[in-house]
């Protein structure tokens, strides 16, 4: 049985009890074995890409000859891809008896934190990304040798700390969160899994079955359809140990503690419904924080086309979407910045909002501003120039997960006084912990190293990006994604735990990545030194989706002679 499609209950406890059957077998299978599987998996992802992100594009009503056909190149078949490459990598220096990530690699800022640099972590990471990076910050008392010393410790002789049967709620809204989720808990775990397909994607299961096919096989992966009750029944099954989630809090909230009147009274009581380990992925509202500076006309466009692929990818159906751009009050460019944002979003073609309820979600979002401004073909993007940093605003208060955006204006007659006041505004106003970015420009950036540094480390952010949407920060793998620690199953937050986090560190704080602030044919022309031109990423990419094929086929295969034509179509974006 690969797919088990049916949503009765004897089926779905008979298919707990078959995984729990093959729970030690998973556990007890030679490590060079389950290298050898993770292995098998690329090719079977390349051989699924083409028909798995055609019927994608078909499902979200995406036109495959538009600027947005990258896209589900890029967070399906390459992003997978890049999740099993990072792991990999992982694994193979360890069957040398090599570290996972040596002690040079890491540093300790002056304030005794102990810092991991994951990326690049390879040749041609350096080759294919080159001027991008990613560390991992540790947690407070961390050592150096701490942090290396336990990375990938459960194939360095410490063994899987609480194996056992794990369900994965798997998310509608990008597929490889699944398939990555799939991937950690198989691989870091080390449990066997029982993965729920949301409805919103679950025509995706038959591809995910075949690409994980030995695992299907063998008793270690089944894959299960239906609605929330099909999720509710097996997260509380006795045959299930573990639990991790991709989500909202209501949805996290109502499996650990009930609805209603029940909920309120297990919450006051101290207890929950669920008294089992559950890890969780679950959104909040996402800063982008632009530090002023002197931008020419290039670097505007440049940065209003970051900031719109920011929000509009997946047509903002995404967990760590922009949903508030922060500027500094009195910076001059910053109007210029708004207006270029608005000509970009009207130079984009149409597609719909897929996700149920996004239409009414940005009704809501934007209700009761008078200032709010239709953008784009079909309204791909609502925008609000002049929200209030303290208000009661929804935008400021709820997560959207469509295409609403707005504009907050801080004070700060210096680039220390503006960045302190926005971390202040991103951590005690704004809900949630997932992901922040920073945009500053190099010269900025080096005039006032202290106050960047500063404002990186007082971001109490999971993932964070430096002239980077925190996209980078689940694509590249290495990088952990969860929100910042701290929340409890009372107060959830964003979650709780990390998944990605290739090198297997244990103790994360965050993961912080950055890429140029400006292509490669003007920031050899600036003084930065790098070969990367426009990200395929964005939205205005006109080659995105050739490099993504050309891409993901490389890390397919690793044959170097796709590398020539992966540069060619990247330079031509």
């Amino acid at each position: 049985m690969t797919v088990d499609a049916t949503t009765d209950r004897p089926a779905l406890d008979a298919t707990v009890a078959d995984l729990r059957a093959h729970a030690g077998e998973w556990v007890a299978l030679p490590f060079a074995e389950k290298v050898a599987l993770l292995d098998r998996v690329r090719p079977r992802i390349m051989a699924e890409a083409d028909a798995m992100v055609a019927e994608t594009q078909r499902a979200k009503g995406i036109d495959p000859a538009t600027s947005w056909g990258a896209e589900d190149w890029l967070t399906g078949p390459w992003a997978f891809l890049q999740g099993v490459t990072s792991l990999l990598t992982t694994l193979r220096r360890v069957e040398k008896g090599e570290p996972p990530v040596p002690v040079s690699r890491t540093r300790v800022r002056p304030d005794g934190q102990t810092v991991v640099e994951v990326f690049p972590a390879t040749t041609t990471d350096s080759l294919l990304l080159n001027g991008y990076g990613a560390e991992v910050w540790m947690m407070p008392g961390v050592s150096r040798e701490r942090a290396t010393g336990a990375a990938a410790a459960m194939y360095r002789g410490q063994g899987y700390a609480d194996p056992g049967v794990a369900l994965v709620l798997g998310a509608g809204n990008v597929g490889s969160i699944t398939t990555l989720d799939i991937l950690h808990m198989l691989y870091a775990e080390g449990s066997v899994c029982v993965v729920k397909m949301n409805p919103v994607n679950d025509y995706l299961s038959p591809y995910f079955a075949r690409i994980f096919g030995e695992f299907v096989a063998r008793g270690w992966l089944r894959f299960v359809h239906g609605g929330a009750d099909v999720g509710a029944y097996l997260a509380h099954h006795e045959g299930v140990d573990s639990i991790h989630m991709t989500g909202s809090a209501a949805t996290h909230d109502a499996i650990v503690w009930g609805t209603g009147a029940e909920a309120d009274d297990r919450r006051r009581a101290g207890t929950p419904r669920l008294a089992k380990r559950i890890t969780s992925e679950l959104g909040g509202i996402s800063p982008m924080i632009v530090v002023a500076g002197e931008w020419s006309d290039a670097d505007l466009q440049f940065q209003a086309e970051h900031i719109v692929t920011s929000k509009l990818n997946n047509a903002g159906h995404n967990c760590i979407a922009t949903q508030v751009l922060v500027l500094p009050e009195s910076w001059a460019q910053g109007d210029a910045l708004l207006d270029r944002v608005r000509s970009v979003v009207a130079s984009l073609p149409p597609r719909p909002a897929y996700y149920p309820r996004a239409a009414e979600k940005v009704g809501a979002a934007v209700s009761g501003h008078e200032s709010v401004e239709r953008l784009g073909t079909g309204d791909l993007c609502a925008l609000v120039p002049d929200l209030s940093a303290h208000g009661v605003e929804s935008l400021v208060n709820d997560e959207v997960f469509a295409g609403a955006m707005g504009v907050v204006r801080l004070p700060g007659r210096t680039t220390e006084e503006f960045l302190a006041n926005a971390v202040a505004f991103a951590n005690d106003v704004l809900p949630g912990t997932l992901g922040a970015s920073v945009v500053i420009d190099p010269a900025t950036a080096k005039r006032d190293k202290a106050a960047l540094d500063a404002a990186v480390a007082a971001l109490r952010y999971g993932s964070i990006g430096i002239n980077a949407w925190t996209g980078l920060n689940f694509l590249l793998g290495y990088t952990p994604w969860g929100a910042f620690p701290g929340h409890t199953a009372d107060d959830i937050g964003s979650g709780i735990g990390f998944v990605h986090n290739a090198f297997l560190l244990q103790d994360v704080q965050k993961g912080v990545a950055w890429m140029p602030f400006r292509p490669l044919h003007r920031s050899a022309l600036n003084g930065q030194l790098h070969m990367s031109p426009k990200p395929p990423f964005f939205v205005t990419n006109r080659t995105g989706e050739t490099t993504a094929r050309r891409l993901s086929a490389f890390l397919a295969t690793g044959r170097p002679t796709a590398l020539p034509g992966i540069f060619a179509s990247a330079l031509r974006g």
